[in-house]
């Protein structure tokens, strides 16, 4: 029994994933292994996906962002607005959408910067800066669609971006056509296979745990902790950017009131469930991605079971409880 508990400690969240597959595999197999339901509840997860595997960074050199999914909004609301803009202008449809792609990616990332600058040069706590971030980003997309929504000019491209992507081999869906892997899950998994090789082999990566253990340390070592620290939420800030333009050519418009909506909610979590210590100084990009899985096929459960989606919330906020009580539990022994 002495070695199950750093097995568990390690790898508890593989067994937690495993067991979920099992049951809803044995639950309900008709639905949950249907090939076209996991691409699903890939797509579906991988915008907040993207934000976990940012918001880890973040929170192993010590950090946390509240704004990320209000920052989200944002972008998505200005990349479209752009690329209307654009198209009614006479651009081509693909010039346009290629501009607002790049204005929906810097725009995220100069939002990460100044969270980064507020909490590094302004010295503002993480939690105050960033919550002044939830408020101020989300009343800024409000703005730019007048409190509403913006709808896509872009009948093709946009779309194809967030709905479409490479056929899998094989594998058809419920219409008996070829199933598509859609464009956001491979940017998940780039996103997500980039992060973990910053976090684990690069000096970058070993500077962020460093500051997150012990920042006064690591600054007496030499590692400029403050750049450090910027680093992470300017990372946080482009890979908001990209999942934003998966979720704006999903809908093909952007809401600027749900766009991102909670999605600080679930990527806190993830990262929670993944085993990183919400303290700092310790933490896994694997570990949050099977964490954003384990988010999701709850959600699928919850759903598919017919329970309202106004639990949805409270129960990932239990989950959030569960994870740091476990983490304190086991940093105490």
């Amino acid at each position: 029994m002495k070695g199950l508990g750093p097995f568990l400690q390690k790898y508890g969240v593989l067994v937690a994933f495993a067991a979920l597959v099992v049951f809803n595999s044995v639950w309900q197999p008709d639905l949950f292994l249907r090939p076209e339901n996991l691409r699903n509840l890939l797509n579906q997860n991988a915008a907040v996906g993207m934000v976990a595997v940012g918001m880890t960074m973040v929170i192993i050199a010590g950090g946390i962002d509240l704004s990320v999914g209000s920052l989200m909004a944002v972008a998505a609301c200005l990349g479209v607005k752009v690329m209307n803009d654009a198209v009614t202008g006479g651009r081509p449809e693909g010039a346009a959408v290629a501009l607002a792609v790049v204005v929906c990616i810097v725009a995220a990332t100069v939002g990460g910067l100044v969270n980064g600058l507020l909490v590094t040069v302004g010295r503002v706590t993480p939690f105050i800066a960033t919550l002044g971030g939830l408020v101020g980003y989300r009343s800024l997309a409000l703005v730019l669609a007048d409190g509403g929504e913006i709808r896509s000019q872009s009948p093709t491209v946009l779309p194809a971006i967030g709905q479409t992507g490479p056929k899998i081999p094989f594998l058809t869906n419920a219409q008996g056509q070829p199933l598509e892997f859609n464009w956001p899950i491979l940017a998940f998994i780039l996103v997500s296979v980039a992060g973990g090789l910053l976090l684990s082999r690069t000096v970058f990566g070993r500077n962020v745990i460093a500051v997150g253990a012990n920042e006064e340390a690591a600054y007496l070592a030499g590692i400029r902790t403050p750049a450090v620290k910027l680093g992470t939420y300017v990372l946080l800030g482009l890979f908001a950017g990209i999942a934003a333009i998966g979720l704006a050519g999903r809908m093909n418009s952007v809401a600027s009131a749900q766009v991102g909506l909670y999605y600080e909610l679930d990527a806190i979590a993830a990262v929670a469930i993944g085993g990183t210590t919400m303290a700092g100084g310790y933490g896994r990009v694997w570990g949050t991605v099977v964490g954003v899985l384990i988010l999701g096929i709850i959600t699928n459960m919850l759903v598919t079971s017919g329970v309202s989606p106004y639990w949805q919330g409270f129960v990932k906020g239990v989950i959030i409880l569960l994870a740091v009580l476990i983490q304190r539990g086991q940093s105490s022994r």
